[in-house]
């Protein structure tokens, strides 16, 4: 059994003052009082004594006891305390691995958003109509449109034909009212007399002549349609155009084209 020191330090003078006590008592008994009586008054402090003892022990036995559940109490609660520490601080780690996930997230998601809105503002800024001037004429046109007809441009003048035609024929389909229309008619056509497709080629002149008879381009169209004709062996024909050339346009460059095809025909 473990005592706590100040139960048992309070005990043990209880007994030494109850010790001296049965000492003193038992030395003035000796003068005193008889052998008998002596006997009796010493045997009456032994039995008080030991009660005394007794009574000291279980004291300092509860006192110890009392103790000691203080202690184990306390101990508890010192576990508990540190356990609730514990817990607090795992959670505290876990509410602050939550707060930086959701910053992660967040700033993923802005990261997102930002780059969905420059996609979106792209994506949008290629389906707006584009101002272009080509030829000296200005018009809106879509950048589809632009595109289309830039790579067929770039087609005829690597010298594939094919592409060329098939890109200008498609344009003129997909965007029959295109600014790019006289233009890609007039390529086109080229692109069809390269190819010796002469007939077809001189459909798509005379179609650019009936469409747009301001286009920069139509004394060349004309001359390009009495090329055809001459091809064709049509030499009335081809003289008739080169004449009405000559009338119209005197002052282009075709106009003196025609009067050197127009000298060697007579």
């Amino acid at each position: 059994m473990k005592y706590h020191p100040l139960v048992a330090g309070h005990a043990v003078r209880q007994w030494l003052g109850a010790a001296a006590l049965f000492a003193v008592v038992s030395q003035a008994g000796a003068g005193m009082f008889d052998d008998e009586e002596a006997r009796r008054a010493i045997l009456e402090l032994r039995q008080k004594f030991e009660l005394l003892r007794k009574e000291t022990d279980q004291k300092i036995t509860d006192e110890s006891k009392r103790y000691a559940e203080e202690v184990a109490g306390l101990r508890r609660s010192l576990i508990d305390l540190q356990n609730q520490l514990d817990a607090n601080a795992a959670e505290a780690a876990r509410i602050r691995g939550q707060g930086e996930q959701i910053l992660r997230d967040l700033s993923e998601a802005q990261r997102r958003q930002s780059d969905a809105a420059k996609a979106t503002d792209e994506r949008l800024r290629k389906l707006e109509p584009l101002k272009v001037t080509h030829e000296g004429s200005e018009f809106t046109a879509d950048p589809a449109e632009k595109r289309s007809f830039e790579l067929a441009l770039a087609s005829f003048r690597k010298g594939d034909f094919e592409a060329a035609q098939s890109g200008f024929a498609e344009l003129l389909v997909r965007y029959p009212q295109s600014g790019y229309a006289s233009a890609a008619l007039f390529w086109l056509g080229n692109a069809q007399f390269v190819g010796k497709d002469f007939k077809a080629a001189m459909a798509t002149f005379g179609r650019l002549i009936s469409q747009n008879a301001n286009y920069l381009r139509i004394p060349e169209a004309q001359l390009a349609v009495a090329n055809c004709q001459l091809e064709l062996k049509d030499t009335k024909a081809a003289r008739k155009t080169l004449e009405d050339l000559v009338a119209q346009y005197p002052k282009s460059e075709a106009a003196d084209a025609a009067k050197d095809r127009l000298a060697r025909l007579k």
